[in-house]
């Protein structure tokens, strides 16, 4: 590979210095709004990085537990100030590295920096429970402890959130930290550790390790002196994390795949309910685990909300993320936007209607890009591929329905259960659907993406395993409990 002297090659993060990999190898992140401007060159690892690393966390092990929840929590707040300060600039890789816009990269980063808030605060909170005992002179009590070395492995559609909601409450919880983040947003992945070096994070708390999964991931996941394993990913990928994890007696955490439902009752607000199923279901161009893909809606108003909907979606503005008016970006990668362009083809070929989209966009402006229209289909049958498979693109299925039940049983009929929403003004239906619905995040009048950052988050069935991510539930993966009996 060629390299642009003119363009920052970022290193790993080891030990508390930026160093080159062992490999003597570097991969380039493209721009996917303009596939000729290159972001940068990361690390393309080794095995023997990822070795370094993990030596370097269990060296640190013992002295940063020993520190107090409080002084680790200020080393967080400290990180939050420091990539508050530069929200514009992480925000900018954002957006050019892996194509969300501008407006959702700045948010998405304003809410790294509320979750490092929010976990250095859990270093305030209590790590245990004082539990009655048998004899009267004796004192039981419980007590977290960390786990170890944890590997956190993320992707590259929240580069910013997912990373800080595994290795916020890994730090604070007493653990140190071997991250392997996806290649496509490597680049912004390496400016929060940036921000957690000038934070003075204590030697070896910390590691940065890029590259490919197939390599430095799986060398993480199988190494024997990482404690535990926090994925978020591709089923297929998780399943190797689980394997690699039980093997060796680890602890690991998936958080995977969704195909989430929307609800659209009889009598729902057909405003609302259009925006909340455009933004859900074609936000971050359809890539997001949380994104709406079945509309499900009641006859009585499939009609109406059809034709408002394909209205509002030919309204939308494709372009480069960057630009103040662009609604929706590109697909991150060649590979995501072939894979998203197969699906559409299956739904054709299934006997889906395909109503919108469908194919690249004809502007020449964007011809350097990896963007794809909106798509809808309609006629879409519950056991159609586009109806089954996650696509992670920006495609809509509307299925039609007569009754709620029919809905919830369509809802259901499927090997995810992350998310899922319905918009309706009757109370019987909403408690109904809250009762019924096989999802983790249950939402009433809401779009199906979005979770709150003090509130557990995960699913059901093929979408998660283990414990809950984020809020209080968070310590449940990333601590152990010792119950403590003292007789004086």
């Amino acid at each position: 590979m060629t390299i642009q002297k003119s363009v920052k090659t970022y290193k790993n993060y080891i030990k508390g210095e930026w160093i080159d990999t062992l490999a003597d190898k570097v991969q380039v992140s493209l721009n996917p709004a303009n596939t000729k401007e290159i972001i940068g060159y990361v690390q393309d690892s080794s095995k023997k990085d990822i070795d370094q690393a993990v030596e370097a966390a269990k060296k640190a092990c013992k002295p940063w537990s020993k520190f107090t929840g409080a002084e680790r929590g200020s080393f967080l707040y400290k990180t939050a100030d420091i990539m508050e300060s530069r929200l514009d600039e992480i925000a900018e890789t954002m957006t050019r590295e892996m194509g969300k816009t501008f407006l959702e990269s700045k948010g998405e980063t304003a809410r790294g920096v509320a979750i490092l808030r929010y976990f250095a605060g859990e270093g305030m909170r209590k790590v245990g429970d004082v539990i009655p005992a048998t004899n009267n002179k004796a004192l039981m009590y419980t007590k977290r402890v960390p786990l170890g070395v944890v590997g956190v492995i993320t992707p590259w559609n929240f580069p910013v959130a997912i990373p800080l909601w595994k290795i916020a409450p890994a730090l604070v919880y007493g653990n140190t930290v071997v991250m392997k983040p996806a290649g496509d947003a490597a680049v912004t992945a390496a400016k929060i550790i940036e921000c957690m070096e000038l934070a003075e994070l204590p030697t070896g708390v910390i590691n940065f390790i890029t590259g490919q999964g197939s390599v430095v991931g799986n060398r993480l996941i199988h190494h024997p002196d990482v404690n535990g394993v926090t994925f978020t990913g591709s089923n297929l990928v998780g399943k190797q994390v689980a394997e690699g994890a039980v093997a060796r007696g680890a602890k690991y955490q998936l958080e995977m795949g969704g195909k989430n439902p929307i609800i659209i009752a009889d009598d729902a607000d057909l405003d609302d309910a259009v925006e909340a199923t455009i933004s859900g279901g074609l936000r971050s161009t359809g890539q997001k685990c949380t994104a709406t893909s079945r509309v499900i809606i009641q006859k009585g108003i499939y009609d109406q909300f059809k034709e408002r909907l394909l209205r509002r979606t030919k309204e939308l503005v494709i372009g480069d993320g960057m630009k103040e008016n662009t609604w929706m970006g590109p697909s991150v990668n060649e590979g995501q936007l072939n894979t998203v362009l197969s699906y559409i083809d299956k739904g054709k070929a299934e006997g889906a209607n395909l109503l919108l989209g469908g194919n690249r966009p004809k502007d020449p402006d964007l011809q350097n890009g990896l963007f794809i229209e909106p798509t809808i289909f309609d006629h879409v049958e519950s056991q159609m591929t586009i109806a089954q498979e996650e696509i992670f693109g920006p495609v809509l299925s509307l299925i039609k329905v007569d009754s709620i039940e029919k809905a919830l049983e369509l809802a259901n009929d499927i090997s995810f259960g992350l998310s899922a929403s319905i918009f309706t003004k009757n109370i019987d239906n909403a408690f109904q659907f809250i009762d019924e619905i096989d999802a983790g995040l249950v939402r009433v009048n809401f779009e199906t993406a979005g979770v709150e950052l003090q509130a557990p988050f995960g699913g059901m069935k093929d979408s998660s395993f283990g414990s809950r991510e984020q809020g209080e539930a968070a310590k449940e993966f990333f601590t152990e409990i010792k119950t403590i009996f003292v007789k004086p």
